[in-house]
């Protein structure tokens, strides 16, 4: 028997489909249902709505599984590398040694930016958010490339693609070294992805710079574990953007602001402000974790919780386990850290933390493990952006090219003023 849900309203009753996933999640399909009844369905923060059918990224935040295009992320984090796992998650399969060959050529071969884009670089104040940069810089380039940007040209769309993966890094370099006063670096195609950036972040003309290769391979799984998360604020901004067949430079543009928000990409800078207060007051962990738990108190422990996970991030243990090693092998003794780790223990052993499922999230560890690597805080959501960048492509490309393509166009509820008469402005009081 077919499966469907019932809707009685005003004496009629109208069945409704009911779709059901991969794994067992079901939905009703409401596509047909303004249409047939009149009525639309009302969900401030779409905490009850699909947007769109996805191959994707599949996540159960109360199992704690996250998978892309069906490998977990465990695996990925193990075994890939931040290339091969953007080729996955845009094209749908793991590449052979030959695409990924062609794929890596072409990424390191993009990586520089037009000698113009660094003017747009001086026209900037000279401390700018290096997100406001970002975001401005990558929607400018749809102005260097006028002539391949048609979203329904598969190899204007591919040349973007490589674009976009391969400049973002020497962007988010230069607003870096442009807060810095420093000279804004060319890439070094000799080295790999994020080597290369972390090159460009840290290097000057002055002296010789080597990159530590275990910075880079954690640097390598931090992007891995941040690349897609299903439909969040920044994702669902690509695809909206991208409804209305805007190319992918505007969309991800959109993206990397929706991203900037501190409720979003930002929760891991808001993750270290947090730790540095409790510091500058003492260092009082237990202070804090009270004043956390009285309801009358405005303080909030950042980087616990999740709007989905109702479990253990599995992001979160990959990242847990892969910050402790990396303060051990670098010696890192810092105070911030110090106090990160005591909140910590005592939010996984607390019983008010654990009955209300708040464990340390990704954000905890990832502004944590950032602050190690001598990542500055104004950094961290910009190295968000990165990871994120191969999940906003693969969304916005699979939205182009899906069947039930359409513009989006929410519905509201207006609850303003009835109908009235305009007033002249000579009888207005």
């Amino acid at each position: 028997m077919e499966s469907k849900a019932q809707l009685t309203f005003n004496g009629k009753t109208y069945d409704l489909p009911i779709l059901e996933g991969t794994f067992g999640e079901k939905a009703i399909d409401i596509s047909q249902l303004r249409s047939a009844t009149g009525l639309i369905t009302y969900d401030p923060g779409f905490m009850s709505t699909g947007s769109c059918s996805s191959a994707i990224t599949f996540l159960d935040g109360e199992k704690g599984i996250l998978l892309y295009r069906g490998i977990p992320i465990e695996q990925l984090a193990e075994k890939s590398n931040f290339i091969e796992t953007s080729f996955l998650l845009i094209y749908g399969h793991l590449p052979t040694p030959k695409e990924l060959e062609y794929f890596k050529y072409h990424i390191t071969h993009h990586s520089m930016v037009h000698e113009s884009i660094k003017n747009l670089y001086n026209g900037f104040p000279n401390n700018p958010h290096p997100m406001a940069v970002c975001s401005a810089v990558v929607g400018a380039l749809a102005t260097f490339y006028q002539d391949q940007l048609d979203v329904q040209d598969e190899r204007d769309v591919e040349i973007t693609i490589h674009r976009l993966l391969a400049k973002l890094p020497t962007i988010a370099a230069y607003s870096y070294k442009k807060s810095l006063g420093q000279p804004l670096p060319y890439p070094d195609n000799s080295l790999d992805y994020t080597s290369n950036f972390l090159k460009m972040m840290f290097a000057t003309p002055c002296e010789p710079y080597e990159v530590d290769p275990l910075i880079a391979k954690v640097l390598d799984v931090l992007l891995i574990l941040h690349a897609d998360h299903e439909q969040n604020c920044s994702t669902s901004t690509v695809r909206l953007v991208g409804s209305s067949r805007c190319n992918l430079y505007a969309s991800v543009s959109a993206a990397i602001y929706a991203l900037w928000g501190p409720l979003h990409g930002g929760a891991n800078q808001s993750v270290i402000e947090m730790l540095e207060t409790i510091h500058q007051d003492g260092g009082d962990v237990q202070k804090y974790i009270k004043k956390a738990k009285d309801g009358d108190d405005s303080f909030r422990l950042m980087g616990f919780g999740h709007r989905v996970y109702k479990n253990f991030d599995p992001r979160s243990k990959i990242i847990k386990k892969m910050t402790h090693e990396i303060l051990e092998k670098l010696g890192i003794h810092e105070p911030l850290l110090d106090i990160a780790l005591e909140l910590e223990e005592i939010a996984l052993s607390d019983e008010y933390f654990i009955e209300k499922k708040l464990y340390p999230n990704v954000d905890f560890y990832s502004g944590v493990i950032y602050k190690a690597l001598n990542i500055p805080v104004n950094m961290f959501t910009v190295m968000f952006a990165m990871g994120r960048l191969p999940g906003w492509i693969a969304q916005w490309k699979e939205y182009q090219t899906d069947p039930q393509f359409k513009i989006g166009r929410p519905r509201q509820i207006y609850n303003g003023l009835d109908t009235r008469d305009y007033v002249p402005l000579e009888n207005r009081k």
